[in-house]
């Protein structure tokens, strides 16, 4: 019998656009969704994937090597195997219709990385409804990577932010970022420094903004790892937040933790 059901959140971008106007592909790393979703379902919970268009999420193809799995070609053909065949991936729901079909039947929710979030996640309209409600239920909700930026959809103007990120006014963003549910709370983005080397060997281009910048000028605090590409977890009431995509296996087993002390509180009480 399932633990309970943990709601699997992915974005639906597969480009994203950078200083100049110019499109570069994007989409979610493949070990920052796997790894701790295997942990889940190993641990004896259900998943449902959700996307804001109920299409598939993309892969980043830059994330499709055995580095991010300790250099096993065996764990990255699992890896690979898990998203061609397994139920879960293969009938995303639209996050509406998870609105819909009543959010109180999810113990939890989980957002992966890859620089895809930034493009949909932080302003969707949904997923902002879904947070809000997480947030004023107090269920754990866990973000990984570039993840962490998606808690700024849970604010009322979030378009209005990301705009006001992209042109620069910080003055109108923190003015825009009034009453955001996660204001004050501790929080961990990929790094700055991470960001650049993305940009420099990756890329070859500039992100609009950063994501350490957005989480503070909308009132998180924000940490991060003295080294770059370190594992890094931050646990702050329901909230998980990991780093990089080396803090995988902790996102893991903070995320299973948590669930089994939610579910072990349920039964108590």
């Amino acid at each position: 019998m399932s633990k309970g059901t943990v709601l699997l959140v992915a974005s639906n971008a597969s480009e994203i656009e950078v200083v100049g106007g110019q499109m570069k592909p994007t989409g979610y790393y493949l070990n920052e969704l796997v790894v701790p979703v295997m942990a889940v379902l190993n641990a004896g919970y259900d998943v449902v994937l959700a996307t804001p268009s109920g299409g598939k999420p993309h892969l980043d193809k830059v994330s499709d090597i055995a580095a991010h799995f300790g250099g096993s070609e065996e764990r990255l053909k699992a890896a690979r195997d898990f998203i061609a065949t397994n139920p879960i991936m293969q009938s995303p729901r639209t996050l509406r219709s998870v609105i819909d079909g009543g959010l109180d039947k999810y113990v939890a929710l989980f957002v992966p990385g890859g620089q895809a979030p930034v493009v949909d996640l932080m302003q969707d309209p949904d997923l902002g409804e879904i947070l809000r409600y997480f947030h004023a239920h107090k269920k754990i909700s866990a973000f990984l990577c570039h993840g962490p930026i998606s808690t700024l959809s849970a604010m009322p103007n979030a378009k209005e932010f990301r705009a006001a990120l992209v042109t620069g006014d910080t003055a109108k963003a923190k003015e825009l970022a009034k009453g955001w549910q996660y204001a004050g709370y501790n929080m961990t983005i990929f790094a700055n420094p991470e960001e650049k080397w993305v940009e420099d060997d990756i890329l070859h281009a500039k992100m609009y903004f950063h994501m350490v910048d957005a989480l503070q000028t909308a009132g998180a605090k924000v940490t991060t790892a003295p080294k770059i590409f370190e594992p890094n977890l931050v646990v702050d009431r329901e909230l998980i937040t990991g780093q990089n995509p080396a803090s995988d296996h902790k996102m893991g087993e903070a995320l299973v933790a948590a669930l089994d002390r939610q579910t072990a509180g349920t039964k108590a009480a």
